[in-house]
């Protein structure tokens, strides 16, 4: 019995652990299949905790580029606000007439276009409106 002691204390020694004969006892024999589902458990735990961590990175900056066209959106519409508003139109169609009338008749080819409220073109002729005058 003192035998069995002794060596089983001088296997359990730190040389015996270092140099790898401690996987060749009974213990670790028996238990070979439930070791080897641990280590594929604790593979398979770090591969999905990579796994979530790229996901979580691509979540994020795809979170960050969604912020970017929200506010590219924003601005885009509050401009698109600024120039459709009345006061801007109407500077704009001030503008234009005096652009227009700077042509001489001959030059505008005695055709003018115009875009009514149901988006239609309506051309007319200059000549015809001139003499409609009064």
């Amino acid at each position: 019995m003192e035998d069995k002691e002794a060596k089983k204390k001088k296997s359990n020694s730190l040389k015996s652990i270092l140099g790898g004969d401690i996987l060749a006892t009974d213990f670790f024999r028996r238990q070979t299949k439930l070791l080897v589902l641990i280590m594929v458990l604790i593979i398979f735990y770090i591969h999905n905790r990579y796994a979530s961590q790229q996901q979580q990175i691509e979540i994020d900056k795809l979170k960050k580029e969604l912020i970017d066209i929200k506010y590219d959106a924003l601005t885009r519409s509050s401009e698109l606000m600024e120039k459709s508003r009345q006061s801007r139109i109407e500077d704009y169609i001030f503008h234009l007439d005096k652009w227009v009338s700077s042509f001489s008749i001959d030059e505008r080819n005695q055709t003018m276009y115009a875009v009514t409220a149901d988006d239609m073109l309506v051309r007319y002729n200059i000549k015809e409106l001139l003499d409609q005058l009064p």
